[in-house]
């Protein structure tokens, strides 16, 4: 198993127009724990208000980067639906506004696909929500199940790619 001899700061994102999900852990000689977690919610959709909302996004991502100063981000990729084009080309802005602050915030970026890290942290990479929410509430002993579901699919994020520190680049705890 690698362990790392410094600890290491990841910050997981889960990116979203409305609510944009993100989970800060740390690892340490095989240990993992929870910094912080939260959402940064953005103004409602309102007829041109876009570029508004992803200055919105880009600015609340920026503090977060620069009060925590993760040695990593792990994002999660957009997926595109056949039904619902438009939804995948609104989630890339967000991303792409996403990957910019990382960017000058020198914190490099992994994407990471859903299916990997649902199977990462649950087993099963077609693990609904609630799934992931109940895996990440066990793995760090949490009271009560991270809600809304943003937070934990970016914990999550940041799990899988812990994992892959602790396993040589495998992103399952299940190797």
């Amino acid at each position: 198993m690698a362990v790392s001899k410094t600890p290491v700061r990841i910050i997981g994102i889960d990116p979203g127009l409305n609510v944009t999900g993100y989970g800060l852990i740390e690892t340490f000689n095989a240990q993992i724990k929870l910094s912080e977690a939260g959402i940064i919610r953005l103004p409602r959709s309102d007829g041109d208000n876009l570029p508004e909302r992803l200055r919105s996004l880009f600015e609340e991502l920026r503090q977060l980067l620069m009060e925590f100063h993760p040695q990593m981000m792990c994002l999660e990729e957009v997926y595109s639906h056949a039904f619902y084009p438009q939804t995948a080309i609104l989630m890339s802005h967000a991303r792409g506004v996403i990957c910019l602050a990382a960017r000058l915030a020198s914190v490099p970026v992994k994407s990471l696909s859903a299916k990997r890290i649902k199977q990462s942290v649950t087993g099963n990479g077609n693990a609904s929500k609630l799934q992931v929410q109940r895996a990440v509430r066990h793995f760090f002993s949490l009271e009560r199940t991270p809600h809304p579901p943003d937070v934990a699919d970016a914990l999550a994020a940041a799990l899988c790619y812990a994992y892959s520190l602790r396993h040589g680049g495998k992103t399952s705890r299940r190797n």
